[in-house]
Parts: C-alpha cells; structure tokens; sequence
C-alpha cells in the first residue's frame, strides 16, 4: 500500500513537473512591439543639483507635471520646486534646466522634432525667488525657438529660431538678433546643419563663457551645398523635403565661428584659417573667459588641431597638433581644469584609447590610463580630490565596468565588480553615482554607490520584469569566439531554440550590424530584439551574432583595418562566420540567413551578393548600398573620397554584385529616411531588375532611417518573421 502511494505520489509530482514546464508560454509579436510586455524599467531624466546630495526629476503628477526635489542618500523627496498646474500661464513641461545658481528654470513645451539630435519649442523662464512664483516669463514671442539656454550668471538667455541667433535680457525682456543673414538651406549661425549633427553629433552650436559675457557660435554657409528631397504623401498632391545632403565628394558648408560680445553688442571673426574645406567638429571655452578652444580638422579626418582664439581679437595659436595614418574620432572628453594650466585628453595614439595630461602649452605631462584596452567613456574629473572618473572594456570587448584613477596616473580601482556591462552616471560633486548594471540575459540592476563602488541603495532591480520572465520559453544567450582562415579571432553570441537537442540540426539566423567601432556582441541587456531574436528561437532557429574587423574595443589597429575599404574584411568575417558554423554539427549547414539595418542592411546585401554560396536568405532594412550615395563626413572618414578612392567605392558596394544573387532577398526600407536615402534602396532594386534577379520589398511611406510610429514597427517585425519563415 505505501509503494502504491509512493508511486502516485512519484507520478502526480512528474505530472505537475510536465504541466510547470508546458505552462511556459512563447513570445509572440505583439509582446515585443504592441503591448511592451517585456519593457524593462530603468531610472532616467535624473539632474544632478549642484551640492552634489540632491537631484531632481521631473515627474507626472496628478494636475500636471512636477520637478521634484529628491535626496541621493535616502531617495526620499525633499520638496516640489515646480507644479505646472500652478504656472501662471500654465504649460506642460517637456524639458527643463536651472540657472547655475539654480534660482532660475527654464522650462520647454511644444516641442516639435526635426532630426535626431534637433528639436524647436516654446520656452518659458521661472524665477523661484520672485514674489509672483508661480508666474512664467516667455523666452520670446515672436516664434518657436531652439536651443535656448541660460547664460552662466542667469542674467540672459541665448537661442536660435529660423537660422539666426538671439539673446534675451531677463531683467527687461528685451530681445536682440545676435545675426540677421540666416535663411534656410542658405545660411544657418548657432545651429549646426545636417551632416555636422548627425555625424558629428550636436546639435546646439553656440556656446556661454565662463564669466556669461559673452557666446561663441557657428556659422554654416549651406549656398554651395547640394539638396536632396524626398516626397511627403501628406495632401491631396504630395509635396517634397528639400534641404541640404553634402554627399561623399560633394561641396560641404563653409563653417565659421564667431564670438559675440554682450556689453559692446559687436561680433568678431574668429581667425581659423584660410583653407575652407575643412571641419570645426568642436568648440570650447577654457576657464580663462576670454579664451576659446578651437578644433580644426582637415577634410580626410586624420589631422586635429586645437587653436587657442583670444575672445578680443580672434586671433590664434596653435597650442596642440594630432595626426593618424588612418582617421581621428572626435569625442567630447577634452576638460579643462580649474588650475587654468592644464587640461584632460582622449586619444587612440598608442594604439587604444587613454586619458592624457596636458599643459596649456599642449605639451603632454602624463599618460594618465595605461593599457591594450580601450577607454570607453570619460565621466569626468573630481579636481579638488586628484581623481578621474571612467568606463573602460578592460576585462572583454564584451564587457564594460567602471573606475576611478589619480590625475597621476595611480591608485587605479575598478568601481564595479560582477559580470556584464556598467554605465554610471555621477552627481555633480562626484559624491555618488547611479550604475547601470545588465548582462546578456539580465535586465538593468539599477544601484546608487558612493565614489569609491560602494553600494547605497537599490534603485531599480526589475523583479517585475523577471517574473514575467520566469513564465516564457527563453534560452540564455551564450558567448562564443573562433579564428577564422585568415588568423583574426572574432567574438559572438549565439541563442538555441529552449528545446535544443545536440544531435539535431538547426537553421541559422545571423543578425549583423558590423560598422566601425559599433559592436553587438556585448555582455548587456538587448531590449526588445533580444525577444524577437528569443521568439525565433522558439521557433526552431539558432540565431547568432558576430562582431567583425572594423568594430570596436579591440584596439585601433582591429578597428581601423577597414580603412579606405569599407565592407571588404567585414563581409570575409560574416562569410567566415557562416563557414565556422556549418562545420558544427548541430547546425543545418544549407539553411542559414542573415539580416541587418543600415550599415546591417548593407553588410547584408553584400553577403547575399559577394556572399551568395553561403546564405540562402537575407533581410537589408534602411541599407547603404552605394557609398557615394552617403554624407561626406562619415563616408569619408573611412574612405576618404571617391575622387581619390573610386576602387574603395565601387568594389564593396552591392549594386555592383547585384547578378550574384542567389538566395530569396528582402529589401526594406522607409521613404522619408533622410539619413541613409531611399535612394540606396531605388538604385539597387534597379540593379537587381537590370540582372534580372527576383527578390522581395517592402517600403514606408513617410517613415525615416528608424522605421517606427503607431503599428509600423508592429507591421514590420511581422513581415519580416513571415519572410524568415518561409525562406529559411
């Protein structure tokens, strides 16, 4: 009789065991895209204030929005400094920044976005000392503006609307035109045009000096610039976009900098130069107010100097000089110290990225970081404690951890210690810092630590999200290298289906990005391609991911390879990624596919062309597919121009290779991209239909390089798990 019941009791627990693991359900489409059930929670929109123990958000209250005040140490609010509902006229807040003695805010809404990095609003100043507390002061009347920002003693605020520059004195309201000659698609001053935001990443173009008396700003003569236009199905008869595209060879801006004096209202030239086709990729002020830092960098991007321009005259000196054999990333880590003697600098020049000591004479005092490892990111420096604050990928090119080192280059200590990537954000006195830790199958683990990597306080661990986790057929994504025919160990990732059977074969899903210094092989989390990539794998397909020659973190001499033959190594690893999986014997060695957006999409379409053996399907969204069809200051970067570099262009790009098309071929892209132009994709479809090559599209109408908006990236996600399906 017990082994009876022993028995049953054996087979009620195996029942129960089989229903727990059949009760775990798949991810479907509309998890990822529709309902965002698996949207990690995360800590953002937090500002330091200036004592370093408090920060503020701003936050949805139940009448409006709120700035609120909160405690670092505890995270406790202390006070509310802003109700909207209250403002005299009330506005919805969008954005918002203080006054350096944090008596002032001002205060967005109706913002209105124009490309990535640029957006036009009407901003609103707030006094919190004033009697009228509650009463908001429009920056101005006349318009929507850009930019607007608060000069350093609070006194004036300085934007941009419709190409030209203006400041605005608080204290009377009156508004004056720092410049009067901008006109669109002809000349923009304090703004930056379209290839210097997108590639050299900024948007805003003027700049306060220390004292507020006066603002550096640019100047873009755009009159030689060639324009490009797409068509807005957006009436009855559609219209076109027009503005200006300096494409690979092709006539860019004339950029100037000008430095505007507030008290004599007259502006003088700064002294950069007779050559004009070249770059200004930075401006800086030091902390001498009357002294502004230049960047000026040749056309092939391999030659840097920092011109020291004195406010009064504009004249220069030269006070440093960097060259490259191959090119020159432009970051934003140059930091001038308090001392007025001597300022910090990144550079790849020993064949990494490290942090430098100079002096005001450019002369180099000490190589701060040390090491065949990359820094990553430049938090900054604590002055008054001698201590610089990083993120390197010392441990892996997959991983990311941050530390702290003496201005002298000692007392290194690494600040974060498990496994994975780690982002920090510190407070304005480098008290504390919030991390940001994930890896490849854990979402963001979010602490505050003091300075020194000791743990405060859990902010955000995401235990909701991991519950829902704990209910879906997820497999953990796995780390892998090889070495390929030609010598070069490459690193990647692979997800199997969660029932994987190693003596089964399974089809590949490669998904590639591939362009230089960007990696998708990291330690962190993946956010919702993660769980489409988890969906496919549900569904029977192993899909795996490999960074190539070219990306980053491996050093210059890995990343810079390519250089002046974009697609060329890149595409031999992707092939030889291919060739090293179907050696493995649980991989189905006919049957592997690829896809990639942008510089994926193009490196996509080269595998499915120069690559033709060894795909037998392929998706390309928003890709390149003939670099003299991109702007010049990335194209060039890499492959100089096409005058000098015809073979370079022509021998990697796709629509070159179009008879060589085997497998079945999905074309995407939107028709509103004014980052990587429709263009890209009309010309290749030419190419295929001249070859006679059949192959699958699908474009957007309205939609721009991110293909997104209501239930497009819904649509597209389906579109293309229906082509995956049917092809591979």
């Amino acid at each position: 009789m017990k082994k009876i019941i022993i028995s049953g009791i054996l087979i009620l627990f195996s029942i129960n065991f089989i229903f727990a693991q059949k009760a775990k359900r798949d991810i479907v489409l509309e998890d990822i895209w529709k309902y965002n059930t698996f949207r990690a929670s995360t800590v953002s929109e937090i500002r330091s204030m200036k004592d370093g123990l408090h920060y503020t958000a701003l936050e949805a209250g139940r009448t409006g929005q709120l700035i609120v005040r909160y405690e670092y140490a505890t995270g406790k609010p202390v006070d509310t400094l802003v109700n909207s509902s209250s403002l005299i006229p009330k506005i919805d807040i969008g954005d918002y920044e203080f006054s350096d003695d944090e008596s002032e805010v001002l205060m967005s809404t109706d913002e209105e976005q124009i490309y990535r990095r640029s957006s036009k609003a009407n901003y609103y100043i707030l006094n919190r000392k004033s009697i009228s507390v509650n009463e908001v002061i429009p920056v101005s009347k006349n318009g929507k503006q850009q930019y607007a920002t608060f000069s350093p003693d609070g006194k004036s605020v300085c934007f941009m609307r419709e190409n030209n520059l203006f400041v605005k004195n608080i204290s009377d309201g009156s508004e004056k035109a720092i410049t009067t000659d901008g006109k669109w698609n002809f000349v923009i001053n304090g703004a930056c045009d379209w290839v210097y935001e997108e590639e050299f990443e900024f948007a805003r173009a003027f700049y306060w000096n220390k004292d507020g008396s006066k603002i550096a700003f640019y100047r873009f003569d755009e009159s030689k610039v060639k324009e490009y236009s797409f068509v807005e199905y957006d009436s009855l008869y559609p219209t076109n976009y027009t503005y200006k595209y300096p494409k690979a060879g092709e006539a860019n801006s004339k950029v100037e900098i000008y430095i505007y004096d507030l008290k004599t209202e007259k502006t003088k030239k700064v002294d950069t130069g007779t050559a004009e086709d070249q770059y200004i990729p930075r401006i800086k002020w030091t902390q001498d107010p009357s002294t502004l830092c230049v960047f000026r960098m040749n056309r092939h991007q391999n030659e840097l100097e920092l011109l020291l321009a004195n406010a009064e005259t504009g004249g220069t000196t030269l006070m440093m000089k960097e060259t490259d054999k191959c090119f020159i990333d432009i970051g934003d880590d140059l930091t001038f110290l308090e001392d007025k003697t001597h300022f910090i600098w990144s550079s790849d020049s020993d064949g990494y990225r490290h942090l430098y000591l100079y002096n005001m004479n450019g002369k180099l005092e000490n190589q701060i970081t040390k090491g065949k490892w990359d820094i990553s990111a430049f938090y900054g420096v604590d002055e008054k404690n001698h201590t610089l604050y990083y993120q390197s990928a010392e441990v892996s090119p997959m991983e990311r951890h941050v530390y702290s080192i003496g201005l002298d280059g000692k007392s290194k200590k690494c600040l974060t210690n498990k496994k994975g990537q780690d982002h920090a954000q510190f407070s304005g006195n480098y008290k504390y810092f919030i991390n940001f830790h994930s890896d490849a199958n854990t979402p963001d683990f979010i602490t505050l630590n003091t300075s020194t990597g000791e743990q405060v306080r859990v902010l955000e661990d995401n235990a909701s999200l991991k519950g829902i986790l704990e209910g879906i057929n997820l497999s953990p994504k796995e780390f892998f290298s090889f070495k390929t025919d030609d010598g070069v160990t490459l690193n990647g990732w692979m997800i199997k289906p969660p029932d994987f059977k190693s003596d089964k074969k399974y089809p590949v899903f490669m998904t590639v990005y591939g362009g230089p210094g960007a990696n998708t092989v990291n330690d962190s989390w993946g956010g919702r391609d993660y769980f489409w990539h988890q969906m496919l794998a549900e569904k029977g397909y192993i899909v795996v991911s490999v960074d190539n020659r070219g990306t980053g973190y491996r050093g210059a001499e890995f990343r810079k390879c390519t250089y002046k033959e974009l697609g060329k190594l890149e595409t031999i690893d992707q092939i030889a990624t291919a060739m090293y999986l179907k050696r493995q014997k649980y991989i189905d060695g006919e049957r592997i596919g690829i896809e990639g957006w942008s510089y994926g999409g193009y490196m996509t379409a080269l595998c499915m062309t120069k690559g033709a053996d060894y795909f037998k399907a392929g998706i390309s969204v928003a890709p390149v597919t003939n670099w003299r069809f991109y702007d010049s200051i990335y194209t060039e970067r890499y492959l100089i121009t096409p005058q000098e570099n015809s073979s370079g262009y022509d021998d990697n790009s796709p629509i070159n290779f179009a008879d060589k098309l085997k497998g079945k071929y999905l074309l995407v892209h939107g028709m509103a991209d004014d980052n990587v132009h429709f263009q890209n994709s009309v010309e290749f479809v030419t190419a295929l239909v001249k070859a006679n090559k059949q192959f699958d599209s699908f474009f957007y109408p309205g939609k721009n390089h991110g293909i997104y908006g209501g239930n497009t990236r819904l649509h597209l996600y389906n579109l293309m798990t229906d082509f995956i399906l049917k092809n591979l």
